[in-house]
């Protein structure tokens, strides 16, 4: 009776899940008719009852193995998942940098989230080309979306005047604005990299030399910004996790890579078959082992995936991050 009212409990969360992750998922027509706009103008206001519903209902299977508690877990994430976020983008400053044969601008950017404090915001540099090779790529997947939006032009002559750098610092600001405000453009991986990859490009950089200190900086700066960039997507951050599981691991702080760990354990439940899955399960037995933890249900579900796998060469999770952003 007890295993039977069990499993009962176990499959009327799996309903409930299924529900409200089916019942959350947006339409790819909600914004067919959105009007287009100007870097001048002023945004339409999107509806918070749609806007950036979680396209969620594919990460849970109906056959699902996943325990009542791993299951719990899923639903409160999915819960927080749904919790509306916005970040607005301001541009204070900039500073020109020149070089042997060159010279050019930086634009410093502070990405904050609405209602939120300075412990919440982040703060990376663009140069003009990094907005120009943004706007070329996205034209080549959005240029309906992006046809009355008017790019600021390179001048011949006045690029480093204090006015058009003024300018340059107001309109930079209402495009990202405008292209955060369109639900598939903030989305697309393009966009995010734009605001990502350089700072992620330098910490696995930093990671392959050795210099994990450096890399965990720079990674821990990154991974807010990436987690509320993604939060559509939440395995999408797993590499970033395991990247700083890595450098906590090697600067030997095993209770700082554990906990990490768990975060990236926790986005692949429902994903067994991601190649960071065994390597992670791995070095999870490993911390547990090292910290006095429970091992032992980190190691069913490894021996329950290697039955289900054929047997191939799997790399360690160390082996897997290094190669993350080789150019």
């Amino acid at each position: 009776m007890e295993q039977d009212s069990h499993c009962t409990a176990e499959r009327e969360l799996l309903e409930a899940v299924s529900r409200i992750t089916t019942s959350s998922t947006t339409s790819p027509s909600d914004e067919e008719n959105q009007p287009k706009a100007e870097i001048s103008c002023q945004v339409r206001k999107e509806n918070p009852e749609k806007d950036d519903m979680q396209d969620s209902s594919a990460t849970l299977s109906p056959n699902s193995s996943m325990t009542t508690k791993e299951l719990q877990e899923y639903w409160r994430n999915e819960k927080r998942q749904c919790k509306q976020i916005k970040l607005l983008f301001e541009i204070p400053s900039t500073r020109i940098v020149e070089h042997h044969l060159s010279k050019y601008v930086m634009y410093k950017i502070i990405i904050l989230q609405t209602g939120s404090f300075d412990s919440n915001k982040s703060i990376i540099e663009r140069r003009y080309s990094d907005f120009e090779k943004l706007h070329r790529n996205l034209l080549e997947e959005f240029s309906e979306e992006l046809e009355d939006i008017t790019f600021p032009k390179k001048t011949l002559t006045g690029n480093f005047t204090e006015e058009i750098i003024n300018e340059r610092k107001l309109a930079f600001k209402d495009y990202l604005r405008l292209l955060y405000s369109m639900k598939y453009i903030r989305r697309s991986k393009k966009f995010i990299d734009f605001l990502t990859r350089p700072e992620l490009q330098e910490a696995y950089g930093c990671l392959r030399g050795g210099q994990y200190t450096k890399a965990l900086e720079i990674l821990l700066e990154v991974i807010g910004l990436q987690e509320r960039l993604t939060r559509g997507n939440p395995v999408a951050i797993v590499p970033t996790l395991c990247a700083i599981v890595v450098c906590h691991k090697d600067l030997e702080n095993p209770a700082s890579a554990f906990e990490y760990g768990e975060k990236a354990l926790s986005r692949l439940c429902v994903h067994t078959s991601h190649r960071y899955y065994m390597p992670l399960l791995e070095t999870m037995i490993a911390l547990a082992y090292e910290l006095g933890k429970d091992f032992l249900s980190l190691q069913e579900k490894l021996e329950e995936w290697k039955t289900k796998k054929d047997p191939v060469r799997v790399f360690t999770l160390k082996e897997l991050a290094v190669r993350e952003y080789v150019r």
